[in-house]
């Protein structure tokens, strides 16, 4: 039961953030204007968006799943911790509990 809850948990991580990689890197006008209104370096939001594809394909692979709960984490601490600077607080709710899923993703053993 602990592997189908963790398989699920980590597989369910790995497509959110692939959408949000596919969404980066692509990159609408709305995102772009968000990371330069934020003052983030131009074309940050391309750095974002591989970060994001190499954790979902790192958390899609059960052999790599810890490197990507890693890089996951990472992600999700440097956007919380962003949001919160802004005082985006309800925003930053749903990437909280995103962290709170990568926990029970890296809990079966491979």
């Amino acid at each position: 039961m602990l592997v189908f809850v963790s398989n699920i948990a980590a597989i369910s991580l790995a497509t959110l953030f692939a959408f949000a990689a596919v969404l980066h890197l692509a990159a609408p006008r709305p995102l772009r204007e968000g990371y330069r209104r934020w003052q983030f370096a131009p074309g940050f939001y391309y750095v974002a968006g591989i970060a994001q594809l190499f954790a979902a394909v790192f958390l899609a692979v059960p052999q790599t799943r810890i490197w990507g709960g890693i890089l996951a984490a990472v992600i999700l601490f440097v956007a919380v911790t962003s949001l919160l600077n802004h005082r985006k607080y309800l925003y930053a709710l749903p990437a909280m509990l995103a962290m709170l899923a990568i926990a029970p993703a890296l809990a079966a053993p491979v």
